[in-house]
């Protein structure tokens, strides 16, 4: 497999755009990178959870291997391009792409909610304000010397 193999795979998902990372090509969907390659297009990158990637790692330890870091513990998977098959690939690029449309929905705010204790405020203009006319005591004026 060769980069445009991985780019066109990637990019088959629904709403999976290229855009560019840190000088290198991602592709995003839901708003989240879900995938990227080297700046040299050697190797692939599919953001699977820690268990997809063991499970990956397992089957296929010749075509994956985790990412540097925290990245890697956190799931990063490393694809090895030379080794990697156009089947194998589309699974863990799918499971990229529905790992970020779940991380993009959990991510939304519930709607707000109006509470129970005060009605609602009414929408429009808001009244005016009346003034209430209050009454000073006048003011003598001292004599002058």
């Amino acid at each position: 497999m060769v980069a445009s193999d991985f780019r066109r795979i990637v990019l088959g998902m629904p709403g999976a755009f290229e855009g560019a990372h840190m000088g290198h090509p991602d592709f995003r969907a839901h708003g989240r990178i879900f995938a990227t390659l080297n700046a040299e297009e050697t190797r692939g990158v599919v953001m699977l959870t820690p268990e997809q990637q063991q499970m990956f790692l397992a089957d296929h330890p010749e075509m994956f291997s985790p990412a540097a870091g925290a990245w890697g513990r956190s799931g990063s998977t490393v694809v090895n391009l030379d080794a990697a098959d156009e089947d194998t690939i589309g699974e863990a690029a799918t499971l990229a792409w529905q790992n970020a449309a779940a991380k993009a929905a959990a991510k939304k705010k519930p709607a707000a909610r109006i509470s129970k204790k005060s009605p609602a405020r009414p929408r429009g203009p808001r009244p005016a304000k009346v003034r209430k006319k209050t009454t000073t005591p006048s003011r003598r004026k001292k004599p002058r010397r």
